[in-house]
């Protein structure tokens, strides 16, 4: 059995949505589609997503989301009229709609993760339509009534243990299972959403929660390309990667995947195909708990903006037993998590998220850092990036290191800091953000043998 997750572009109009559903009834395996919300339909149009969004914005602001609402129902309508599915379907997806934008605004976060699941839950339902209208055995099922549990943390739910054994009954319906993306519901029975991005999670909890032969995940590229396509022209394509590597990837700026969506299938050990909806003829990219085969050392390059370096040195460091958990409690005390944590002998760097540390907490942190911790100098260096080279073969060759810091010194780019961890399946160098593209390219060239054309 296939579980296959179809993105928003893959479901922007009437035309998308006829080849979805074509995919899905071209193989009796796929048994469960997990679907996500419209997406753009062209380059400058606005996601639904985006419009449900403004429409929950107007009602806590306005008190009066009129046109806000009106926009989507006719979003909606579009879409159904041209699949020429009953009215009785649209009328049922405007009242949600309606109903949702009347709803009590008391908590926000409630309010906008109810508007914010409405585009995936009406999108299934009418996946489901026309399916049925097409005579093929069809049937939405609402995330709630299935049991896909979350907790109560509005925008950034994560799922309970409780919902696998929930779920585990959709193997056991009849035909075709048309499942809504990005939401679920509390203890309470309130809708609650998962962070943006979400519906790849909810497709990888629901096959992990089957047990899945497949996890499919249908985007509109034909694979995952080994740099970012925007950068380079015709890079080249992944035919397969392993979860530690996708991980990586992602977590370094890959769009493909949300960085958490792959945990549950993870701990299953379930493969997932990222394949093209407008080229499923496309073999796509494969991701696997092993690689049994491992040519290049280097599978994947990215880049991650938005960082900060805290830099903190102190002569014999070393020798001062539990100097790290005392800074790294400074961090906790102030609710900020840290990404990587290079040291030497006397000096350490914390990198963080940047927008975690705004001026008033920079000078809390810088100030209790020298007070509690008598060190010689801290100081935070912003505006830096994080390039990220990745492939399971970097631990079985030599000369990884040198060459790519070659190809950056080459390039003219400074570097701020190297780090790799134990694991050796990615190596991490930090550099000033307006030179994260022109690194990227640097490395790309020198570990894929091909003089890339930067667009």
């Amino acid at each position: 059995m296939k579980v296959a997750k179809f993105g928003g572009t893959s479901l922007a109009s009437a035309n998308q949505i006829k080849k979805v559903c074509s995919i899905v009834t071209s193989d009796p395996e796929r048994r469960i589609v997990i679907v996500s919300a419209p997406g753009k339909r062209f380059k400058d149009d606005v996601k639904v997503t985006d419009m449900l969004i403004a429409c929950a914005n107007a009602g806590l602001e306005k008190g009066n989301a009129d046109s806000e609402l009106q926009a989507l129902v006719d979003r909606f309508a579009e879409i159904a009229s041209e699949l020429n599915v009953s009215d009785r379907v649209i009328e049922e997806i405007a009242d949600d709609l309606r109903a949702r934008v009347d709803s009590d605004k008391s908590d926000k976060g409630k309010y906008m993760d109810c508007l914010k699941a409405a585009g995936e839950d009406n999108c299934a339902k009418l996946v489901a339509a026309y399916l049925q209208s097409t005579g093929v055995d069809a049937r939405y099922v609402n995330p709630g009534e299935a049991g896909l549990l979350l907790n109560d943390e509005y925008g950034n739910a994560q799922v309970l243990p409780k919902a696998y054994d929930n779920l585990k009954s959709l193997s056991d319906y009849s035909g075709i299972t048309i499942f809504p993306g990005f939401f679920g519901h509390s203890l309470k029975g309130d809708v609650v959403t998962l962070p943006r991005g979400g519906s790849d999670i909810s497709g990888s909890i629901v096959a992990a929660a089957v047990n899945a032969d497949l996890y499919e995940n249908f985007t509109d590229v034909d694979n995952i390309y080994s740099v970012n396509p925007n950068l380079i022209n015709s890079p080249k394509p992944i035919r397969e990667l392993t979860y530690r590597e996708m991980r990586e990837l992602s977590y370094a700026g890959f769009s493909v995947f949300h960085e958490e969506a792959l945990v549950p299938v993870y701990n299953r050990g379930i493969p997932v195909c990222v394949k093209n909806t407008n080229n499923p003829s496309a073999p796509g990219t494969t991701i696997v708990p092993e690689r049994s085969y491992i040519k290049e050392p280097v599978v994947g390059i990215a880049s991650h903006d938005g960082f900060c370096f805290i830099y903190i040195s102190k002569y014999l460091m070393n020798r001062e037993v539990g100097f790290g958990r005392r800074v790294l409690q400074i961090l906790e005390d102030e609710h900020i998590s840290f990404d990587h944590m290079p040291s030497g002998i006397d000096n350490m760097s914390i990198i963080i998220k940047q927008n975690f540390l705004d001026e008033q907490m920079e000078k809390r942190i810088v100030e209790r850092i020298k007070k509690e911790l008598a060190v010689d100098d801290v100081s935070v260096v912003r505006n830096l990036a994080l390039v990220v080279i990745v492939g399971e073969g970097m631990r079985n060759t030599r000369g990884i290191t040198a060459r790519a810091s070659t190809s950056l010194a080459k390039a003219g780019i400074n570097l701020e800091m190297i780090s790799q961890g134990p694991s050796e399946v990615s190596m991490i160098f930090g550099v000033r953000a307006g030179e994260s593209d022109k690194a990227v390219c640097a490395l790309y060239n020198e570990f894929f043998n091909s003089q890339g054309t930067r667009i």
